[in-house]
């Protein structure tokens, strides 16, 4: 087989474009078990998700996951499946449409804006290959990960590099690795909580009152190992909490979705809520500032098992507040970022007539 993918067809001379890349994790087809069983199948058998060595994981993934998980977990995607589709799906693609509007809306419409998952579809290959025949020859790669984790904004690197391995004709790259501290993006997630309290009766005081914030959980062992995802969640966290003046005893951070028997990143998002429940705080407001995109493990684990969770034990109110998705001031934080890292890459690329005419005169094709 070739080592190389085809090139698409090249005018010398053309004008080159700047694309930007959204990339957010992935999310199967379908609310069904087939569906459910490719994702997860391509997911769970990436070594940047699971650190467990290939032969065993093999085992435990094909012999005993693969036949048992995707039932269960179509069960629960299709609770709060769309008409569109996915919800990550549907606003992750929402995103780039609103990003691309906004930075034509202040001069940059010569932009290629697209969207890929790391896992499912669009692939991230796919969509390098289309941005290409499309014109780009300087590419911006915007994980949708604020905190920096290996198994997450790393794993996107590899992608790309992947898809790198097979391309004779590279474009420019450029990545962003996080923006868990980023004043618009910090600024953003307050508005949303502010809003959500002026829809429901004002900022909570009291001892009352807790503001959880739920991050994915990571094994703990990733802490130890040197990733840095635990220390920017708390940092992310600890901002959020300070710009909506909340003090030490009204907040907290937990990490949620945990998978497998070892020990993950603690205090878990559950066991804290029913411990909330249980010792009588009458309203738990909860957010997930780690994720970009409502999906399954906000819009089901959080706002579904985890509220009835809260309220068995005796808790009392219970909200969820969602993610930025395609608030207007998500998409204007996004286009900051965007534009802070394609620095000089804004401009338009100018054609090189003299180029192509040389070309043709050396009888090359067009």
């Amino acid at each position: 087989m070739p080592r190389y993918a085809p090139e698409p067809p090249h005018v010398h001379g053309q004008a080159g474009r700047t694309a930007v890349l959204l990339v957010n994790l992935g999310t199967p087809d379908a609310p069904t078990a087939p569906a459910l069983r490719r994702y997860l199948g391509q997911f769970l058998w990436d070594p940047r998700v699971v650190e467990i060595p290939r032969p065993l994981w093999w085992l435990i993934l094909k012999g005993v996951i693969l036949n048992t998980r995707p039932k269960q977990s179509a069960e629960k995607y299709a609770a709060v499946w769309l008409p569109e589709g996915s919800p990550l799906r549907v606003y992750t693609e929402r995103q780039a449409k609103l990003l691309k509007g906004r930075l034509g809306a202040a001069g940059h419409g010569h932009l290629l804006i697209d969207y890929a998952m790391r896992y499912g579809e669009p692939a991230i290959g796919a969509t390098l290959d289309r941005l290409k025949a499309e014109g780009a020859t300087r590419i911006l790669i915007v994980p949708l990960y604020p905190q920096y984790a290996a198994s997450t904004t790393a794993s996107v690197f590899d992608d790309v590099a992947d898809w790198g391995k097979r391309t004779r004709h590279l474009p420019a790259l450029r990545f962003v690795r996080d923006y868990h501290d980023d004043a618009r993006y910090i600024a953003a997630l307050a508005a949303s909580v502010r809003e959500h309290w002026a829809r429901t009766g004002g900022q909570p005081a009291g001892a009352d009152y807790r503001l959880v914030m739920s991050f994915h959980g990571l094994p703990r062992r990733s802490l130890d190992l040197g990733d840095p995802y635990f220390c920017e969640c708390q940092k992310t966290g600890r901002l959020l909490a300070e710009a909506l003046g909340l003090d030490a005893g009204q907040y907290l951070v937990s990490f949620q979705s945990r998978f497998g028997k070892a020990e993950w990143l603690q205090p878990y998002t559950q066991p804290t809520l029913e411990q909330l429940g249980r010792e009588g705080v009458r309203r738990v407001d909860a957010i997930c500032p780690g994720f970009a995109a409502d999906c399954l493990e906000t819009l089901e684990e959080i706002a579904m098992e985890c509220k009835a969770a809260y309220l068995s034990r005796g808790g009392g109110e219970f909200h969820y507040i969602p993610c930025l998705n395609d608030r207007p001031d998500g998409i204007a934080m996004l286009a900051g970022i965007v534009a802070d890292h394609l620095g000089g890459w804004l401009a338009p690329q100018a054609a090189d007539p003299q180029t192509a005419e040389r070309a043709k005169a050396l009888g090359a094709p067009s």
